[in-house]
Order: C-alpha cells, then structure tokens, then sequence
C-alpha cells in the first residue's frame, strides 16, 4: 500500500473530534469511514473526498480537486486532490465538512 502517512495523520487530526470513524486500507491507500462508509482517503499522491454528487460541483470549484477516475473510468461523488490542497487546512477543512455532510446522511453500516 503506497500512501503518504503524513497526509494520513493529517486527515486523522482533522476527523480527531468525530465518533465512529475508522481507517481501512482500500483503493490502494488508506481510507477513512464514518460508521463504515467512506468519508475520505490517502493515497500515494494526494487525497480523496467523498463528497457526493450532489455536492460533487462545489467540491470541483476548490483548487486543487479534480474528477477522480483511478481506474481509468470517473467515479461519480469522490474527488480527487493534490498533495498542495491537502497541505492547505483551510481548502482541505471545506472538502472534509462537504465529504462529512454527505457520509451523515447515509445509513451506518
């Protein structure tokens, strides 16, 4: 699994104060979840947030996220970010409260 660990302990410090998160390796990086869905993730060169698609246009408006398509093919309501936004706390604070908006909506798992 090849993600940066200090991008890692960023998202940790950010999502510090919220009950029921857990980290799980996927997507070949480290993923964070909220009651086992997905609020965000690390990878080799940035981040990920998953934000919705209903929120998808907001989040693509913050320089630095763009349409993610790991697998070659764009996966709707997850946005893709550099290793400059996510070095960015206040950019990176806007696409947590919008991928955090979203996962409390979904049931738990």
């Amino acid at each position: 699994m090849a993600y940066d660990e200090g991008l890692a302990q960023l998202m940790r410090d950010d999502l510090a104060g919220e009950s029921g998160i857990s980290e799980k390796r996927m997507f070949g990086g480290l993923c964070f979840l909220l009651h086992g869905n997905m609020v965000c993730g690390v990878h080799k060169n940035g981040g990920m947030f998953r934000t919705g698609k209903e929120r998808e246009a907001e989040a693509l408006a913050i320089d630095g996220a763009r349409p993610i398509d790991f697998t070659g093919r764009r996966m709707g309501g997850i946005v893709d970010v550099d290793e400059d936004l996510m070095a960015d706390d206040a950019r990176r604070a806007r696409l947590m409260a919008l991928a955090l908006a979203h996962t409390r909506a979904l049931p738990q798992k």
